[in-house]
């Protein structure tokens, strides 16, 4: 459900969901090395998590690495997995003081284990937390995703817990990693790239889409803003006809 704010006399969209593309063009762009870039991009994801509860959001989700990005360059996978434990313990300080909640998607069981423990540990303490839902999306695949709910429906019709004519659209939302989070209002994807990437392919369904020509590592709250005026300019009518 959306929320009026009527300081920027918007409505703000309840989930947010960002693929943060850019990263390695803004590193180019002044001359520094592209771990440098995601650097300066996960920077922005502390600053935008701020920014999107301020403006009444009330679900983030960000794209923060992918089942394919594990074929980029051995050199770029180590520097982004030291980044994210970084990240990851930084994060449990950071979202207890923002009384943040964060949730973790996408496939753990490809993580080295301490990665996993940590996000864990995260994941419980910030459990009850009634700010900003955060979700990093970690090692996610859509289509990943989608099979590995398959499966879990296949084995409760094998055992008999599951009947096959009770499945419908419902049981499989609630057999994706994302269950009980609502679908994204609103997805933001930088750079000008105009394409999901695998990324939340059922969720996205009758999501609005808006992609600025703006780096990650540029992105800031009066772009978020900008996002939310062009979420306001669209008519969402999830298959229905306009009023005449």
């Amino acid at each position: 459900m959306d929320y009026y704010n009527e300081e920027l006399g918007l409505k703000v969209p309840e989930h947010v969901a960002i693929i943060m593309d850019g990263n390695g063009r803004w590193a180019k762009a002044h001359h520094v090395p592209r771990n440098m870039g995601h650097s300066a991009g996960s920077k922005v994801v502390e600053q935008i998590c701020e920014d999107a509860y301020n403006i009444g959001i009330k679900y983030l989700t960000v794209y923060a690495f992918s089942t394919e990005n594990w074929k980029r360059s051995a050199e770029e996978v180590g520097a982004l997995m030291l980044l994210l434990r970084n990240y990851l313990k930084d994060c449990i300080k950071r979202a207890n003081s923002n009384n943040m909640r964060v949730i973790v998607i996408g496939d753990k069981s490809g993580l080295s284990e301490d990665i996993v423990e940590t996000i864990n540990r995260l994941e419980d303490v910030t459990r009850d937390n009634t700010g900003l839902t955060f979700i990093i999306a970690l090692n996610y695949g859509g289509r990943d995703e989608m099979v590995r709910a398959v499966k879990q429906i296949c084995e409760g019709v094998q055992n008999g817990t599951i009947k096959a004519s009770a499945i419908d659209e419902q049981m499989i939302s609630d057999s994706l990693d994302t269950r009980g989070i609502p679908d994204p209002d609103l997805l933001i994807r930088t750079s000008g790239e105009q394409r999901l990437s695998n990324f939340l392919p059922w969720q996205l369904a009758y999501t609005e889409f808006y992609f600025p020509e703006v780096l990650w590592p540029d992105f800031n709250k009066e772009e978020l803003i900008k996002a939310v005026e062009k979420y306001n300019a669209r008519e969402r009518r999830f298959g229905g006809r306009k009023e005449e």
